[in-house]
């Protein structure tokens, strides 16, 4: 074999040498960024639709951002809506689960005893109307234990009283303190049931037999995905009708009680924001939400032959012409 000239040995060397230090500062900037850490993934659970949900999101993206995190810039947020439907919700807790969020927001209760069904590692922060205690969510308000925390708001407790038997748990809760609040004042309720849209046809068609004087709706995923159907159905057989959120109130709904919800969300986002910077939920206690709104439809008032009195119109928050 014929060796290489001299000069051409170390043009070749030199070459390798060029080529090595070029494929380390191409490779340098690949390392570094595998050594970043992942951007951390936030799972929302709700069984609400997903207009709806979109709709309760700018609240806590506020107080989200207000911790220091902003979606899509370093945080991800992944969404499971299940339409109302309640029989959905385990899979698409297990599918976060599996997917390694880093916290799962769920806003509803059924959405928190599934999400607390996945995983007993993973941080929750639920967002329910009913007491977290007996629900087996936390252990007690101060200390919740485990691994979730959140927020306690409440939308029932205020008479005809629609239900829906598929999310057993809150109906029970809702007749409970309904039960309760029309022992107090001497009233008789009477309970229908409705978990499809032929079965609320059904219920309104009993309502107008037997000549109900109100009806209260119950906080409920499905109820509020029919709401229009609802508000129209009211104005159709004039009941006055109660809800507990005030969506039912702004497509046509007589008036609404309850918790504000998009101050609810806002707390909610504020322990997510700092559950990621490493708080424990064990270490957050259950925030129970004191801000209430009553927000009045004056137009569905006058169709319904009814008068607002002036005092009551000024203790309403929200007076919708």
């Amino acid at each position: 074999m014929t060796p290489k000239p001299e000069g051409h040995v170390a043009s070749y060397l030199e070459r390798r040498k060029f080529l090595a230090t070029l494929g380390g500062a191409v490779a340098w900037p690949l390392a570094a960024r595998a050594q970043q850490p992942a951007m951390p993934v936030i799972g929302v659970l709700d069984s609400v639709s997903v207009d709806f949900g979109i709709r309760n999101l700018p609240a806590f993206r506020q107080s989200l951002g207000e911790e220091g995190y902003v979606e899509g810039q370093n945080v991800a947020i992944e969404y499971r809506w299940a339409e109302g439907r309640y029989d959905r919700l385990p899979e698409l807790a297990a599918d976060l689960v599996r997917r390694r969020v880093s916290v799962i927001v769920a806003n509803s209760t059924p959405a928190s005893l599934a999400a607390k069904a996945a995983t007993s590692t993973i941080p929750i922060v639920f967002g329910v109307g009913d007491d977290p205690v007996k629900l087996g969510l936390v252990a007690s308000l101060g200390r919740p234990g485990g691994n979730a925390t959140g927020v306690n708001f409440f939308v029932g407790e205020l008479v005809a009283v629609l239900v829906n038997p598929s999310d057993p748990v809150r109906t029970a809760s809702n007749l409970g303190d309904v039960e309760a609040a029309a022992r107090a004042i001497g009233l008789q309720i009477q309970v229908l049931k409705a978990s499809t849209i032929g079965e609320i046809d059904t219920a309104f068609a009993t309502l107008a037999r037997e000549r109900a004087d109100a009806l209260f709706v119950t906080p409920d995923s499905f109820f509020n995905s029919r709401r229009v159907q609802l508000a129209i159905l009211t104005a159709r057989h004039t009941f006055p009708a109660a809800f507990g959120q005030r969506d039912f109130v702004e497509v046509g709904g007589l008036m609404s009680y309850g918790t504000n919800l998009a101050d609810a969300r806002r707390q909610i986002g504020a322990y997510t924001g700092r559950i990621l910077k490493g708080v424990k939920p064990a270490d957050l206690p259950v925030v129970q939400s004191s801000t209430f709104e009553l927000v009045i439809n004056l137009a569905t008032v006058r169709a319904l032959g009814l008068t607002a009195p002036p005092n009551f119109l000024a203790r309403a928050d929200e007076v919708i012409e």
